[in-house]
């Protein structure tokens, strides 16, 4: 009898000093199976907004919060690669490609905004001249996602005095290119009347379910420690493996990130960045580089930009291109788990 009298006093003065602790403001851990108790959700007690912790680091008191969150995504069923004829990884057809980004978006989407339901978050589709029955199959799963969408249809013509290429002698080409520059305009002119965080996407970027929670939280907590607005892309490029480059690491929620000078052109930033280099962001759509990011790598030169390691997305380019399959992730398992 009193060794049950003894539990129920350590019962209850372990639950009062869980009570006293959360009020103010600790955490407590036990160490027997690494549980927060302190926090409802026993495995992460980082909150959107207010805190990150990481153990054994300590918490990160958040003061940069995001509040909305933007997806641009630009689509195109109709054409392969802009500038080359070669095959994607699993040889699938364009729209395929397109479907699978868009399930695998929407999915990352409900997974954060079950974690960070303080966060407003809505997807524009920027098309450029996919097929009627493609775009049928693109509103339809958005309708069913039960998210805030909407879906603009570019009208090249407004774009092309504006645009200048690179000759290449191959009228399909260069159609291409245009008609891919006038959707980055289009995005960028989108992205200056928005509120927050902005992401940028090509359609052919499958998504890991925690890819947005993950960049959300990084975002958070990274501009918080560097008192600054950030870049942040969702890929671990294998092309960056290859330059002779110091970098610097940061922890991110689940990930580790690395600082990088480049990227391609699916990257997050938010309003104030887009505001501080809008008319160098247009340039990208209205002139054409060799490199044709060289306006983004010259950004990235004055600002941090940050890449996850291991990847948060799956580039779906060519197997052989060093832009596209990155290391140390089951691609396969990525695909197969987007399909309509």
């Amino acid at each position: 009898m009193r060794q049950l009298n003894n539990t129920k006093k350590k019962g209850i003065f372990k639950k009062l000093f869980v009570k006293l602790s959360r009020l103010l403001g600790y955490e407590l851990i036990d160490q027997a199976d690494m549980s927060f108790v302190t926090s409802k959700n026993l495995k992460n007690p980082s909150i959107s907004g207010r805190k990150s912790i990481t153990l054994p680091l300590g918490e990160v008191k958040i003061t940069r919060k995001v509040q909305n969150f933007d997806i641009i995504l630009k689509t195109c069923t109709s054409v392969n690669l802009v500038s080359q004829n070669k095959k994607r990884i699993f040889e699938q057809p364009k729209s395929e490609y397109t479907m699978r980004t868009i399930n695998s978006l929407i999915k990352s989407i409900k997974k954060a905004s079950k974690e960070k339901s303080n966060i407003s978050f809505n997807i524009t589709i920027i098309d450029a001249g996919s097929p009627k029955e493609d775009m049928a199959i693109i509103e339809r799963l958005l309708k069913n996602s039960k998210l805030k969408f909407n879906i603009i249809y570019l009208n090249l013509n407004e774009y092309l005095k504006r645009i200048k290429i690179i000759k290449r002698n191959n009228y399909q080409i260069e159609n291409n290119m245009k008609s891919t520059m006038a959707s980055i305009i289009k995005s960028f002119e989108l992205a200056k009347d928005l509120d927050d965080l902005v992401y940028f996407v090509e359609d052919d970027y499958i998504h890991d379910d925690e890819s947005i929670s993950e960049m959300i939280s990084a975002y958070e907590k990274f501009s918080t420690i560097l008192k600054d607005e950030i870049f942040i892309v969702p890929v671990d490029y294998p092309y960056l493996y290859q330059k002779n480059q110091s970098t610097n690491v940061l922890i991110g929620q689940k990930n580790h990130w690395r600082s990088v000078k480049e990227s391609l052109l699916t990257f997050l930033t938010s309003k104030k960045m887009i505001n501080k280099y809008y008319s160098d962001l247009l340039k990208m759509g209205e002139i054409e580089h060799e490199p044709y990011e060289t306006i983004l790598h010259s950004i990235y030169d004055k600002e941090n930009c940050f890449s996850p390691i291991p990847s948060l997305a799956l580039h779906c380019t060519n197997v052989n291109s060093v832009f596209g399959l990155s290391p140390n992730i089951n691609a396969k398992d990525l695909w197969e788990m987007n399909k309509d």
